[in-house]
């Protein structure tokens, strides 16, 4: 049964198109957690954290919608579709609500919660919409918000607790012209909406006491529920149980002639009698997590917390399908490595002190996007390898790769199968500690890993041990001592010479190497032209040898590594800016945690709080800053930056999804024999820019339509250059066709390409 499953869950998912909204950028969300389900006259709607897919109820095409569409969520907590007027509501832990119009794909983003309502913003929380007669009744952390469907615009707040103060509302019902309204503290509040005055508390009355988690209606019956058990509400205020289940329900709906109970591991249906007709239990090897259910003609739609969205029959449950968008196992990518051919990705989810306990172990296993598709490798098969923070593969061989665990140790795949979990117990005196050192218990934190130019692996091992460790090529470990007290570790690079540098949270930026009799250096806060601050996350090495620091108080620069060499104590510089005439440091005080370095010397930057910042190779100019509000990205916390090296698509790992720049800054070729053109031919429809691949450093680009007029010129800085298929950027060129003459740096090789506009 095993295999026939997993077979299910990764052959049957269906084929989603890629958005034409944004050729620029491309989206890679997870839409295995889905918290919500709803309908339209022709689609079922899922919506997960950040994002959300409809599949069509005849086709079974789906389609996604995520920030590269311009859905800028927070994190979704409630979710309705409006057959009626077409629209779509995503109501967010923040108080923003999103509202998607399905005919044109608009997004409309409501801030009226979040600027307006006067009550503090950790209870701003929509829970939960009703619809009702042109309306939306919002219901949120304080009470309830009218939003009225003819002009979207904001009605009324009522706060309904018996002293008119805010109370927590998690759902709203209709039952004969009256509203229910099911309340944490206060019970089930009810009002008539014949009443001009309900946003006076006293137009509200209990109609039945206690703590109620949810309320619906169905066929003049009203039903509401509390922890484990669902009750059938009297208009008396008397109570009769219908359903008393072993775990609690988390999701009540009526929806049509049905209603739906939810809970962890059932799904419960009744009909508008309230007898019992279906259900759905685990007839899975490897239990599912239920969240949320909705009877669509015949079929129980169900969203799970890992699988996506199902589909079983009413009649016979064990009948079903499956429905997952393509996309890695979370939102929140920890870690993100781009090859040539692939991407990997894993959910570390420690913090940025390395606490692999903040805010849970992370067990998720693996996710790798190839040429065929998306691949997962479970936790249940990383060998209970848990918060999988870095990765390396292994140089000239991607068959081998290395995974760090920030709790269990390192493990080692070989074609895309766990082979082996290296730990305190399995690598001899010299190998990897646990936390606390030695072969104690504690777990191993293995954090960063980089190879050297020998092929052999060097890692941090954060505790009370040696926080520097080495696996060689010829299985042997080796350790060294480079810290005397507990520290935790970010990045690690080899540089040119065989130099390990390294951040700490602590101890700032330590330079090792232990062929010049272990000669050890650390670059920190206690000197003068040290670094502002000793908690380094990320380090790179540019093209001109110089050393790049992201502190949490900004950047730092080492003009060359090879100063570990001759300076007990070398100076570090900020990079100096001019803004409006004044002269300011690039990202001061601004954490900046991952820096990466393109295949042109240019810098990304990626923050915490500020989003992406693109920098010329000196940093000295701004070429792109990409927050949450002027692009896709859709946080402004950037966990991890990585270049596709042939391609140039810059991948960024942010806490609420992971998107992708299409860039130009490959890395330069040895000669122009792979020089590439794309997309070739261009078509109407396509809105990006013209590519030129391939390209060996410093080449000249001349790019003349069929008669030898000149329209375009550029110097290649890495491999690609762009064209905006302008003459000189004053008009769009016409249709036809148009070569493209390339002269490498020494003249001495040329290549000729052609590439066809259609207009």
């Amino acid at each position: 049964m095993k295999d026939i499953i997993i077979k299910f869950f990764f052959i049957l998912l269906p084929v989603v198109g890629i958005s034409q909204s944004n050729p620029s950028w491309g989206g890679y969300f997870s839409y295995n957690n889905v918290i919500g389900i709803s309908q339209s006259n022709t689609h079922v709607f899922a919506c997960s954290e950040n994002a959300f897919f409809s599949k069509h109820l005849s086709t079974d095409e789906v389609t996604t919608f995520n920030s590269v569409d311009g859905l800028k969520s927070e994190k979704i907590t409630a979710f309705y579709h409006s057959k009626q007027h077409n629209l779509t509501f995503l109501g967010n832990e923040n108080g923003l609500l999103i509202i998607v119009n399905q005919n044109n794909k608009k997004v409309i983003n409501k801030v009226d919660i979040i600027n307006d309502i006067p009550v503090p913003n950790n209870i701003k929380r929509i829970n939960h919409f009703t619809e009702y007669e042109g309306n939306i009744y919002i219901a949120t952390d304080y009470g309830i918000t009218v939003l009225k469907l003819n002009n979207l615009e904001f009605g009324d707040t009522y706060f309904i607790s018996e002293s008119g103060t805010e109370t927590r509302v998690l759902q709203t019902t209709i039952l004969d012209n009256e509203i229910y309204a099911a309340t944490q503290n206060y019970g089930i509040r009810t009002a008539s909406l014949s009443n001009p005055f309900l946003i006076n508390y006293n137009a509200w009355e209990t109609h039945i006491g206690g703590t109620w988690l949810g309320v619906t209606s169905i066929n003049g019956h009203l039903l509401g529920y509390n922890w484990n058990t669902l009750y059938r509400i009297l208009p008396n205020g008397t109570t009769i149980s219908i359903l008393n289940t072993s775990q609690n329900i988390v999701e009540l709906k009526a929806s049509g002639e049905y209603i739906t109970v939810a809970t962890s591991n059932v799904v419960y249906v009744f009909n508008e009698q309230l007898a019992m007709i279906s259900q759905v239990g685990q007839i899975f090897e490897q239990p599912l997590t239920y969240n949320c259910a909705e009877v669509i003609n015949s079929s129980i739609y169900v969203g799970t917390s890992k699988n996506g969205l199902f589909s079983f029959n009413m009649n016979s449950p064990n009948v079903y399908q499956n429905y997952i968008p393509a996309g890695p196992l979370r939102n929140k990518v920890y870690s993100v490595r781009a090859t040539t051919d692939n991407l990997w990705c894993v959910f570390g989810e420690s913090n940025f002190q390395y606490n692999p306990y903040a805010p849970e172990v992370g067990r998720y296993g693996i996710s790798k996007l190839t040429p065929e598709g998306w691949k997962h490798i479970p936790y249940e098969e990383v060998l209970n390898a848990a918060s999988l923070s870095d990765i390396a593969i292994f140089p000239n061989n991607e068959n081998i790769a290395y995974i760090a665990s920030n709790f269990n140790g390192l493990l080692k795949l070989e074609n895309d199968i766990p082979v082996h979990l290296y730990n305190q117990t399995n690598t001899g005196s010299n190998g990897l500690e646990g936390f606390n050192g030695g072969t104690s218990s504690a777990e191993p934190r293995v954090h960063n890993l980089a190879f050297d130019r020998n092929n052999n692996l060097w890692m941090t091992n954060a505790g009370a041990g040696k926080g520097l460790k080495v696996l060689k090529t010829d299985n042997s470990w080796a350790s060294y001592q480079i810290v005397s007290s507990v520290t935790h570790y970010g990045d690690i690079l080899v540089d040119k010479n065989g130099t390990k540098w390294i951040a700490t949270n602590s101890k700032g930026v330590i330079g090792f190497n232990e062929n010049y009799q272990n000669r050890k250096i650390e670059i920190n806060s206690s000197y003068d032209n040290g670094i502002p601050y000793n908690h380094v996350y990320t380090l790179a090495i540019d093209k001109n040898n110089r050393l790049w620091m992201g502190t949490t108080w900004g950047i730092r620069v080492l003009s060359s590594v090879d100063k570990f060499m001759t300076e007990d104590q070398p100076s570090v510089n900020p990079i100096i800016i001019m803004d409006d005439g004044l002269a300011q440091e690039l990202l001061y005080r601004q954490p900046v945690s991952k820096i990466k370095v393109d295949g042109a010397d240019r810098k990304w930057l990626g923050t915490l709080g500020a989003g992406a910042f693109l920098v010329s190779s000196n940093g000295q100019e701004t070429i792109h800053h990409f927050t949450k509000d002027n692009s896709p990205l859709p946080s402004n916390n950037i966990l991890d930056i990585d270049i596709n090296p042939k391609t140039g698509e810059v991948f960024f790992a942010t806490d609420k999804g992971m998107v992708s720049y299409k860039g130009t800054a490959t890395a330069p070729s040895g000669n122009l024999s792979g020089v590439y053109v794309y997309p070739n031919p261009v078509r109407p429809e396509f809105a990006g820019t013209v590519k030129i691949a391939g390209l060996t450093d410093a080449a000249n680009v001349k790019i003349t339509d069929i008669e030898g007029n000149l329209v375009h010129e550029a110097k290649s800085e890495g491999g690609t250059i762009e064209w905006d298929t302008t003459a000189f950027g004053k008009y769009r060129v016409a249709s036809g066709v148009y070569m493209i003459f390339i002269t490498a740096k020494d003249a001495e090789e040329t290549k000729v390409k052609k590439v066809m506009i259609i207009r």
